[in-house]
């Protein structure tokens, strides 16, 4: 099974928001997990972390014949990017979209976003958790 994981904008200060709790999680440390957990799952990951959302559009558009899941962390994408809900209904990919609870919120939860439709399932919680549910969601049903 081949897994995108697209990584939206500010996740790469993930260890500024998990300093305050001692905790130290960096989205290194949680790529890392999430690849510890796939190894023996026959999984294959592409994982892109960006800002722009030319370059996530891309990404998306260029692996949607090879994917058959999305783990998409939309962070504001998810509030605002009618590009990406357009996207993701055209390229008709499996989708687990995560979305991180306190403290590691990025602003915007579930009840806001306007991500949705009938290929995407929403999980949240902390980083880690979510992320290996969203994974779990996406091995299940292929």
């Amino acid at each position: 099974m081949n897994i995108i994981i697209l990584q939206g904008p500010n996740l790469n200060l993930l260890g500024l928001k998990s300093s305050p709790t001692g905790e130290r999680l960096t989205l290194d440390k949680l790529n890392k997990t999430i690849r510890r957990h796939v190894r023996n799952m026959e999984i294959t990951l592409k994982i892109l972390q960006t800002h722009k959302q030319d370059k996530a559009l891309n990404f998306l558009q260029r692996n949607r014949n090879w994917a058959d899941g999305l783990l998409l962390i939309p962070t504001s994408w998810a509030r605002y990017d009618w590009t990406m809900v357009e996207t993701l209904e055209l390229i008709s990919v499996s989708t687990a979209v995560v979305y991180f609870e306190e403290p590691y919120n990025y602003g915007t939860p579930i009840s806001d976003s306007i991500i949705s439709g009938k290929k995407i399932k929403s999980f949240s919680g902390s980083p880690v958790e979510c992320c290996i549910e969203g994974i779990d969601y996406l091995f299940s049903i292929r």
